[in-house]
């Protein structure tokens, strides 16, 4: 990890900011219903949380052990359905299949693309078939996993798609 996110967990309970408004708006129009939702470089939570207050269950996964500490207090404190992990995502593997895959601005930190990539091939490969995928990262990566994606043999549907940000269902 390059950037020291356990020392800015613990000086800054709200480091990251809110969720981005276009996951808000897919986890309130996605209907009743339990999701199994995999929160990949969840941080102190700030996706997990909110999608977890839904109703649904979550797994959130981040290296940085003062994030995965703040998110399963506050998970505590409120009674949600929260499961975290400190593990990285090069070598982590999921139990299970998921109906959504987030992963929010963390695949850009490795930077060695055939990293990033092994890595993303890893976790789609955990995605259930018809699940959703969201996903935020830097621009210029993104060509590179669209290319990912198409290498699973699925078909997907693009649900969203700006600059950094893509929503699609497998």
């Amino acid at each position: 990890m390059a950037y020291d996110y356990n020392t800015l967990y613990r000086e800054n309970p709200n480091a990251l900011g809110a969720p981005f408004a276009e996951f808000v708006q897919f986890f309130e129009g996605s209907g009743s219903g339990k999701l199994r939702v995999l929160d990949i470089g969840c941080g102190q939570g700030r996706d997990a949380l909110f999608i977890a207050r839904l109703g649904h269950a979550v797994t959130g996964v981040d290296l940085a052990e003062a994030g995965i500490a703040d998110m399963l207090a506050a998970a505590k404190a409120e009674n949600l359905s929260i499961q975290g992990a400190v593990a990285d995502i090069r070598s982590y593997q999921p139990d299970g299949l998921f109906d959504i895959l987030l992963i929010d601005r963390t695949l850009h930190m490795l930077l060695d693309a055939d990293e990033r990539h092994a890595a993303f091939a890893s976790l789609l490969a955990h995605l259930a078939i018809g699940g959703t995928l969201l996903l935020a990262d830097e621009k210029s990566n993104m060509a590179g996993l669209r290319g990912v994606m198409e290498a699973t043999g699925r078909t997907w549907k693009t649900l969203l798609k700006k600059p950094g940000m893509l929503i699609a269902r497998s």
